[in-house]
């Protein structure tokens, strides 16, 4: 240890000791919270014991607040210098008072501490034999604060990584406590819901626990119910669910996922359909990305049906939400090629598309680019004559000239604008027809390579991943010629911020 630093530390320890006696005035708290942050946790374990820890914890006993606060400081910095199982083991009783604390950040202190106990493989087992501490844990999650409900939640998630975890939430007394802070009101019951969700993403015997609990077919229940809002909320958890393997099995096992389907066809009869439909389609546009596009849209038609019609509706929701699933959609291969079978109806909706980005609102332009850079981008290894010959006409079919589009874009004073414009350009910068097109286009080659147009970081940043993409292609010598690949390898070379040296000369007499 340094001798500033072991000097620092005995300071620590003098207060400490000061704390201990309850007699701690407020302004040797304030000093303690800032000579606690000058030491490393590790060089303080020595300096302390049980009843500084639980003296502290004594001083949060007090309607002052800058004292709870000061409190709160210093013990947070001094339980990490601390293992999980001795502040479990020494300290138990303070944690689960505190979660009764009128103060959240008091009651935040003890929630994080029992998330970083459960984590540990020695000191789990102390927090499920103590089903007060998680009764108290699961309460919190109907606290008013999120930041409390949501530090419960992630402590509840880390308890049931184990099976013994499992079995302490859902086959014991506490399950009957998770029910019964559902019913605080919606909000605390959506939150109970993204805990379960969050319990079954993790494998397949997390989520029989959780179909057990009846928990599940809850949730399931109020997506397909007659609230167009509760459908709305409980959509986004169901996605969530779909991301699993073992979650999409149980949904279309159970026939949900088809239920999901029935409810799209029948929304064209529900003048409240627009609260929930969005997610209805993002739903299926995120299941055909992890599962198979040709397979999801071919048993689904309904799906693919209903994101061309909001794309092509005059409400900016709908056409967002159906911007963002294309470009989802149209992220690998296999959608891309589902979108080409609809042929002329995909290719008028890109003009669209090119029409929105160049005249939308900004956040409608800024989706816009984005999924239209994910429908252009082909890896290398992927591309065929055919699939070539398909971006080309989907780049082609969003205006009359795209690039000059893109570009004008590109140069406009709005930087995420810019760099969405720039994302487009490297979206296509490895694939032949496009190195064509730029290098046939006055001025364009000149403007790559120009850092001058790059205002900030961010547009610095996206000019060069534009020009690692060109510089890597194995076909930008041939099409580029000598003279600019070699600008373009030289631009790589020097990083995305270099600056050119000028050299000024002094004159003598000059002023």
């Amino acid at each position: 240890m340094l001798p500033g630093v072991a000097k620092m530390a005995e300071a620590v320890a003098e207060l400490l000791e000061r704390a201990a006696r309850r007699d701690a005035p407020l302004e040797e708290l304030r000093a303690l919270r800032l000579a606690v942050q000058a030491v490393p946790p590790a060089d303080l374990r020595a300096h302390l014991s049980d009843d500084h820890l639980r003296a502290l914890f004594a001083l949060l006993s007090t309607n002052d607040r800058e004292q709870v606060s000061a409190c709160v400081s210093v013990l947070e910095r001094l339980l990490q210098a601390l293992g999980p199982a001795w502040v479990i083991q020494n300290l138990g009783a303070e944690l689960q008072k505190g979660l009764f604390h009128p103060d959240d950040s008091v009651k935040i202190l003890s929630i994080s501490q029992v998330g970083r106990i459960v984590e540990n493989s020695d000191a789990i087992t102390e927090i499920l034999n103590s089903p007060e501490l998680l009764r108290q844990i699961i309460n919190c999650i109907g606290e008013e604060k999120i930041a409390v409900a949501k530090e419960a939640i992630k402590s509840l998630s880390r308890i049931a990584q184990t099976q013994d975890g499992l079995e302490a939430l859902f086959v014991s007394s506490l399950l009957s406590d998770l029910k019964n802070v559902m019913a605080t009101n919606d909000v605390v019951r959506y939150r109970v819901y993204e805990l379960i969700v969050e319990i079954s993403s993790v494998s397949t015997d997390s989520l029989n626990y959780c179909v057990n609990s009846g928990l599940i077919s809850e949730l399931i229940g109020e997506l397909t119910g007659e609230d167009v809002l509760v459908r709305a909320t409980c959509i986004e958890m169901v996605t969530s669910l779909a991301h699993t393997p073992h979650g999409r099995q149980y949904l279309a096992q159970q026939g949900i996922i088809d239920k999901i389907s029935n409810i799209i066809v029948g929304a064209e009869s529900d003048p409240f359909s627009g609260f929930y439909l969005p997610g209805f389609v993002k739903f299926f546009g995120n299941l055909a990305v992890v599962d198979s596009p040709q397979q999801i849209c071919e048993r689904y038609p309904i799906f693919v049906e209903k994101v061309f019609e909001m794309a092509e509706s005059h409400d900016p929701t709908m056409i967002g939400v159906a911007v963002d699933t294309l470009g989802i959609l149209g992220s690998n291969v296999e959608g891309k090629q589902v979108l080409e079978k609809t042929r002329s109806r995909f290719q008028s909706l890109l003009n669209r598309i090119g029409h929105q980005a160049r005249n939308a609102p900004t956040e409608l332009r800024l989706r816009c680019l984005d999924a239209i850079s994910s429908l252009l981008y082909l890896p290398p290894e992927q591309q065929t004559e055919d699939l070539l010959r398909m971006t080309e006409s989907w780049f082609l079919s969003l205006s009359s000239q795209p690039l000059e589009l893109f570009r004008s874009i590109s140069t406009q004073p709005f930087p995420d604008l810019h760099c969405g414009a720039l994302r487009v350009f490297t979206a296509i910068a490895n694939q032949p027809w496009a190195q064509k097109l730029m290098l046939n286009t006055p001025g364009f080659v000149e403007y790559i390579v120009d850092r001058s147009v790059e205002p900030d970081k961010a547009s610095k940043d996206a000019k060069y991943e534009l020009v690692k993409a060109l510089a890597n292609s194995k076909t930008i010598a041939e099409i580029f010629g000598n003279q600019y690949y070699l600008r373009l390898r030289a631009y790589l070379h020097e990083g995305p911020y270099y600056v050119k040296a000028v050299s000024t000369t002094a004159v003598e007499g000059a002023e």
